[in-house]
């Protein structure tokens, strides 16, 4: 007999089924047989029985569940059926026999569409051989895809495949099937033969016959049971119609309303043919909103089942609690719509359904920590075990989860929440198994341009990282060495072939190695070079091991791509074992992680086994492999997942109807739920469903319904209501907006205001806003929102009055150093850059400039910058004698160029503007270049000692592919004044050279006699001194513009304006963005900010208004009487 038990929660019906299963089977030996739709149920299933079966004479909930199985409703199915495994008819099975048949053919005309769609035959017009290779490797896709479709059919419509098999090109539901989807039926007969045995639904048939006619033969016991199914295919049914002649087989249906259970059986008893969905008129009969957009499958359901002779047993479940959700929950199972006037009071604490709007996926993360700690502080009796959160799209969550909860070791000011244990279920194996997503990887790369950054990223991941040493300073010294190699894309040259940029050998893994490896050996001078290859100018001889590290894992890297990629198909034994070698040699794991290498074995021998003798003899693409591993590599939930004690987070489905305290759904956004389900034009089902089959979206607004319904005190939902950048509200989801009316609907707030109002809940964008730390601002009547420790500290900061953080330094320093001899470079770092070397040599404080990523991506073009870095290499290459296509040559093999034509043009541009600053200093480079040793006695007993270098003769000569700038010219002038002072009677020069307009410019200062050049030091080293007690106001541009025009005769105010432009940035950053700046001064400030500090008392040298006036003479006046600036 078929029994259909329904209550309106599933608790009851585990009540029911301990009742069923207390009554000792006839055999003591026989097992129970209960089907569940997911490994959840399973786990709190046993749990929830062994409170009634097994115990002990006036005992209570001390029992065990032994005795009974937990199968799958296909598993029990298949038993009934007597189907060995492996099951020839099962998807993972048929799509190898699918990929023979399609093999032979798709080339025929009635197949042309599946023919032209995976490249075998061509399209009319141009045909285009590496799109026909690209579309053969969807072969196994689209196998795949085919033999699921076949498998709905066999559940969902039996009679399709049997008017297929008959020869009648139908759907299954008394009409022809259309002109488009006609292939499939041949292709059905043509697959029919070649699988040994009847098809599903012939097997059904026979199943059927022999359950009736013959029921020993069936191997399961005298009762069997289903719980929890919300949808019953009509090939199941079948079986279960035929299992229930002479067995007791129960069907346990949590079924969100009894009232219109029976309204739609009144309607739906006799039997008939299905019904086409859209034909249904059921729907007409729903009342209430949420039963009718959420509810189908579950009316559905009754109308198949009200078909099929059974007895009915509903087990009535305890009056919801007089709550907002309670209202809720007794009007859908009621059925009934509340009139207006007649709606109950929503008590202004009621906080039983929630709807938290966020800014974005980790502010819904923030947000639910909230929640859930305030709940557990509230009720003592709630535990984290009372609370599911279910979550449609775990994977992007999980990170997110996984670092606001759980972190047990965080004390003191640490957040409540990081003490909840959270156990995240049914994640991708690739997620959870590292071996396993670098198999992932290399399948991803196998075929790719292998970039940078993706090997980058393989070399973070933790067994590459064990496997070759590794640490978080290495990777951050070979991502350095990257990008200075210019390493882009391509392993090698050829490499690129298929892109039609194998004669571009730059910027390939290759070339970048070979810099690297070089540059190991030898520096980056005098014309080192080995073929094409420059050395790297930055590898240190205690990072050769590095160095070999890293060349052996792109070594490696590259052999197990060039295995994975090589021309032609390959069976899939031979793919496993290129993926077994490939993760050996490139990973390694530790001893207590032993089990990802078992658990990858165990996939790659599932792969085969499934494959049976085709493994060995069917090929397969890349591509398909990609494909064939693609669906393994998802999530499979496992009963070890779930009610383990702790927060569970879980996808929608394995809990879906499992009653909880407390039912959490996380990250209900537009778009991501309901699910976007992509239509497939092959979909027979698809295209004129019938009553009862499935529909993805119709299952997520159920699995809707079913949460609201399992929840026995408090839903909670976290959605995105606005963006995290721009603040724009985002809409809600169209379930969620039909909750919140149902809401309305159902009760009527203080002064008729609507529930929603109470129950939405909008959020700041951080969790410091006040907002969340005062009682009762967001929906938390007498107490804060937050429990965050270090939030209420940034709030109580944020409101707090504004304090003036005041000057960088209270006051100068002492004194650096009473005696002692003062480094030149160090003195004219600190002229050049006064706040930069103040940072450096008296607080040993570095400036860092944000690092760009390495790019990935072939320079289509050079930036200024870009252009100035290529022009200054090519500039010193050819004044250190280098002819101009050696220089040209050099600076193709540092791969800082973009290729081709491109990069030829960029390179001509850049010689164009080095070689008049070649011919134009031939002369002054006469002289051999030399660095001359400086040794200065200063006045106040100190001494100047360092040593200069591009001395040419007597002339200080320095030649810069940038325009001629202040920095320049001050350098070489300090240079000058220590060469003249150590070493007069020379008739000491210094001639800067820079590119100018048409032209390249010089400025020419000297002879310095010694004593004046010594007088002169003496002021530059007192500046140095008081340079080293507190950051001078004297940035080299803005002084140099501003002494320039002062020395020229114009007054304060011109001369201030000449500054200006120097300091603030416009169209380019001035020396108001320079970090040592922003540092010193705390922000970007305007020069007016600079000008308020006026001079010293000692400083007052010439009558300046400002500090920075009185420096910036002193040190620039004496250079310009002397300094002569002009064309070359």
């Amino acid at each position: 007999m078929l029994h259909v038990h329904r209550a309106e929660r599933s608790d009851a019906l585990v009540d029911a089924l301990g009742d069923v299963l207390a009554v000792p089977p006839a055999d003591p030996f026989a097992e129970d047989v209960v089907a569940v739709p997911a490994r959840g149920v399973e786990r709190w299933l046993a749990q929830r029985l062994a409170h009634r079966l097994g115990q002990g004479a006036g005992s209570s909930g001390d029992g065990v569940c032994a005795g009974v199985r937990f199968p799958s409703p296909r598993r029990l199915l298949a038993e009934a059926a007597g189907v060995e495994e492996p099951d020839p008819w099962h998807p993972d099975a048929l799509a190898w026999t699918l990929l023979e048949v399609l093999d032979g053919c798709a080339g025929e005309p009635w197949c042309r569409a599946l023919g032209l769609h995976l490249g075998v035959v061509a399209p009319p017009g141009a045909d285009d051989p590496a799109e026909r290779v690209h579309r053969r490797g969807r072969r196994w896709a689209v196998a795949h895809r085919l033999a699921t479709l076949v498998d709905d059919a066999a559940r969902e419509r039996p009679a399709l495949l049997a008017a297929w098999a008959r020869g009648d090109d139908a759907d299954g539901l008394g009409a022809p099937l259309p002109v488009d989807l006609r292939w499939q039926a041949r292709l059905f007969r043509l697959l029919a033969e070649r699988v040994p045995g009847p098809d599903p639904v012939q097997r059904a048939a026979l199943t059927a016959a022999r359950l009736r006619d013959d029921p020993a033969s069936c191997p399961l016991p005298a009762r069997a049971s289903l719980f929890g199914p919300t949808r019953l295919p009509a090939g199941d049914l079948v079986l279960l119609r035929a299992l229930a002649e002479h067995r007791d087989v129960h069907l346990w249906l949590p079924h969100p309303s009894g009232d219109l259970w029976d309204r739609v059986a009144a309607v739906s008893r006799a039997p008939r043919r299905p019904v086409r969905r859209r034909e249904d008129r059921t729907g007409e009969l729903v009342r209430h909103p949420l039963l009718s957009s959420l509810g189908r499958d579950a009316r559905e359901l009754a109308q198949v089942l009200a078909a099929v002779p059974h007895e009915g047993h509903h087990h009535p479940v305890p009056a919801p609690p007089v709550t907002l959700l309670g209202h809720l929950q007794r009007a859908v199972r009621d059925d009934r719509r509340a009139p207006a006037g007649a709606r109950p009071l929503l008590d202004p604490s009621d906080r039983t359904v929630q709807v938290h709007a966020c800014h974005g996926r980790a502010r819904q993360v923030e947000v639910l920590r909230e929640v859930l700690v305030g709940l557990l502080a509230q009720d003592p009796t709630l535990e984290p075990r009372d609370v599911l959160v279910m979550c449609p799209d775990i994977e992007e969550f999980a990170p997110l989860v996984a670092a606001a909860f759980g972190l047990a070791e965080v004390t003191g000011a640490g957040h409540p929440g990081h003490a909840l244990r959270v156990r995240l279920a049914d994640r991708s194996l690739r997620r959870t198994n590292p071996l396993l997503a670098t198999v992932d990887r290399l399948l991803e790369l196998a075929g790719a341009r292998v970039t940078a950054s993706q090997v980058l990223d393989l070399a973070s991941t933790g067994p590459v990282r064990r496997r070759f040493r590794l640490d978080d300073d290495d990777l951050e010294r070979v991502a350095t060495w990257v990008a200075e190699a210019g390493v882009r894309w391509g392993l090698d040259a050829a490499h690129r072939t298929p892109y039609a940029l194998d004669l571009v050998p730059q910027n390939t893994w290759r070339a970048g190695l070979d810099r690297v490896l070089l540059g190991a050996a030898m520096a980056d001078e005098d014309g080192n070079r080995l073929g094409l290859a420059l050395p790297l100018d930055d590898v240190g001889s205690g990072e050769v091991d590095l160095a070999g590290r890293l060349a052996e894992l792109v070594d490696r890297l590259g052999a197990v791509l060039g295995a994975l990629s090589a021309p032609g198909d390959r069976p899939l034994a031979a793919w496993c074992a290129l993926l077994r070698e490939g993760v050996a040699s490139l990973t390694d794991v530790a001893p207590a992680d032993l089990w990802q290498a078992g658990e990858l074995r165990r996939v790659l021998a599932d792969l085969e086994d499934a494959a049976g003798g085709r493994a060995a003899s069917t090929p397969l693409a890349l591509a398909d492999v990609r494909a064939l591993l693609g669906g393994r590599l998802a999530g499979r939930p496992t009963r070890a997942g779930f009610r383990t004690g702790t927060l569970t987070v879980c996808t929608m489905v394995p809990m879906r109807s499992v009653p909880h305290r407390v039912v959490c759904l996380l990250g209900l956004d537009d778009g991501a739920f309901p699910r976007g389900v992509r239509r497939d034009g092959d979909d027979v089902l698809d295209r004129d469903p019938a009553v009862g089959e499935a529909d993805p979206r119709s299952e997520d607004r159920q699995l809707l319904l079913d949460a609201l319904l399992a929840a026995t005190e408090r839903v909670v939902v976290t959605c995105t209501g606005a963006d995290e950048r721009t603040g724009a509200a985002r809409p809600l989801s169209v379930p969620l907006g039909e909750l919140l009316d149902a809401l309305d609907e159902t009760a009527v707030g203080a002064d008729g205001a609507r529930p929603r109002d109470q129950v939405l809940v909008r959020h700041p964008l951080q969790a410091h806003d006040p907002r969340c730390l005062v009682p009762g601002a967001l929906g938390t009547p007498g107490r804060a929102f937050s429990h965050d420790p270090t939030a209420l500290a940034g709030a109580r900061a944020a409101l707090a009055p504004r304090e003036d953080p005041g000057p960088f330094l209270p006051g100068p320093l002492p004194p650096a150093r009473a005696g002692g001899a003062v480094e030149l470079a160090a003195l004219a770092d600190l002229l050049v850059h006064p706040a930069r070397a103040f940072l450096r040599q008296r607080l040993d404080v570095a400036v860092l400039r944000e690092d760009d990523e390495p790019s990935d991506h072939l320079a289509v073009e050079l930036d200024a910058l870009e252009a100035w870095a290529v022009g200054d290499r090519v500039l010193r290459d050819r004044l250190a004698g280098a002819s101009p296509e050696d220089a040209r040559q050099a600076e193709w093999r540092r791969g800082a160029l973009p290729p081709g034509g491109l990069g030829a043009r960029a390179l001509d541009r850049v010689l164009r503007d080095v070689e008049p600053l070649v011919a134009g200093t031939a002369d002054l480079r006469a002289h051999p270049r030399q660095v001359v040793d400086v040794d200065v006695a200063l006045p106040d007993g100190r001494s100047l000692r360092g040593s200069v270098a591009g001395v040419r003769g007597t002339t200080l000569l320095e030649v810069t592919y940038s325009r001629l700038r202040a920095h320049h010219r001050l350098r070489a002038w300090v240079g000058l004044l220590a060469l003249c002072a150590a070493h007069p009677g020379a008739g000491w020069t210094a001639s800067t050279v820079g590119r100018g307009t048409g032209r390249p410019r010089r400025a020419l200062v000297g002879p310095v006699a010694p004593e004046r050049a010594r007088e002169l030091l003496g002021r530059l080293v007192d500046l140095h001194d008081r340079g080293l007690r507190e950051p001078l106001p004297l940035p080299v541009r803005t002084g140099a513009a501003y002494a320039a025009a002062r020395w020229a005769g114009d007054e304060v105010p011109a001369a201030l304006e000449r500054a200006e432009r120097e300091w603030r940035s416009r169209d380019f950053p001035g020396e108001d963005a320079d970090p040592a700046h922003v540092r010193v001064h705390g922000g970007v400030v305007p020069l007016a900010a600079l000008l308020a500090d006026p001079p010293r008392e000692d400083e007052r040298w010439g009558g300046e208004p400002s500090r920075l006036g009185e420096l910036a003479r002193r040190v620039w006046d004496p250079l310009l009487d002397v300094e002569r600036v002009g064309g070359l």
